[in-house]
């Protein structure tokens, strides 16, 4: 661990991520925590924080496009029949407190903020695991609650008039690399095989390392995957796929994700073996 600001993840020793608490970040890239770098146990970087082509993609952490009208994944907003547009509607998410803080994790409490005030208030909860020599589990579970006293909706661009953009939830901005990743399902291979669709894990494999992404509750794997590999490598979950998803006021919506952090590139025998194995730890 280091001071207030972040905190330092290890397995077995080894510090494989860095959790940014209270980033200091222009309004428009919807300040919020995120995990950057993040490192197989060998050393190899497999997140990357604002890069060239999306400056708002921060490593890895919880991004929603639209709640309730209001961006808290940054840059543009896609706004129906006129596209990418900027606009002054960003959110920012708010590090209030700690409730665990360890070599191997954390439990944290947010406050998602925008203009009316506090929309929702989120428990994270992150945790590292090692798996084996050659692979460690980062698995990270949210839980968003409605404390607005109104009504609340989430929508991603998909719902708002861009088909295939239903990304919002969890997401990892992978490592760019000259070489686009591949990317595979338990059933399937290619990123049309597995964007928008839903499967109990999802792999990207680059050069020398495998991310595999597995949704460790079924509410979880009941959400298609949004998954890029050519304009950048990138893999998150659709909380609102083709429809907005309605949060009332007071209610929870809750997601889990787990993710192995492999050196090498696995293949599909290696990975399921390895996701089960972190989803049961």
């Amino acid at each position: 661990m280091t001071g207030n600001d972040s905190v330092v993840l290890r397995v077995a020793g080894r510090p494989v991520g860095r959790y940014v608490t209270r980033p200091e970040l222009p309004a428009r890239l919807s300040p919020r925590p995120y995990l950057h770098p993040v490192t197989t146990l060998a050393g190899t970087a497999v997140t990357e924080l604002s890069p060239a082509d999306h400056a708002h993609h921060l490593g890895v952490g919880v991004a929603v496009p639209d709640v309730e009208g209001f961006n808290f994944w940054g840059g543009r907003t896609y706004v129906r029949d006129r596209g990418p547009t900027e606009l002054d509607n960003h959110g920012a998410q708010r590090h209030t407190a700690y409730h665990r803080r360890e070599a191997d994790g954390f439990t944290e409490e947010l406050r998602w903020m925008a203009a009316p005030g506090e929309l929702l208030r989120e428990r994270r909860t992150v945790t590292a695991t090692a798996l084996t020599d050659g692979a460690w589990a980062l698995d990270l579970a949210f839980a968003l609650t409605n404390v607005s006293g109104r009504p609340l909706s989430v929508g991603s661009p998909a719902t708002n008039g861009r088909p295939g953009a239903a990304y919002g939830g969890f997401f990892w901005r992978a490592r760019k690399e000259d070489t686009a990743p591949d990317a595979f399902t338990a059933a399937a291979d290619g990123t049309d095989a597995a964007h928008g669709r839903t499967a109990d894990w999802v792999a990207l494999a680059g050069s020398a390392w495998t991310l595999v992404f597995a949704g460790a509750t079924g509410a979880t794997r009941h959400d298609p995957w949004f998954v890029r590999t050519e304009e950048y490598p990138g893999v998150g979950s659709s909380l609102a796929y083709d429809a907005r998803l309605p949060l009332p006021p007071g209610e929870t919506l809750e997601r889990r994700v787990v993710t192995v952090v492999a050196d090498g590139r696995l293949g599909r025998e290696e990975a399921a073996a390895l996701v089960t194995k972190a989803v049961t730890a």
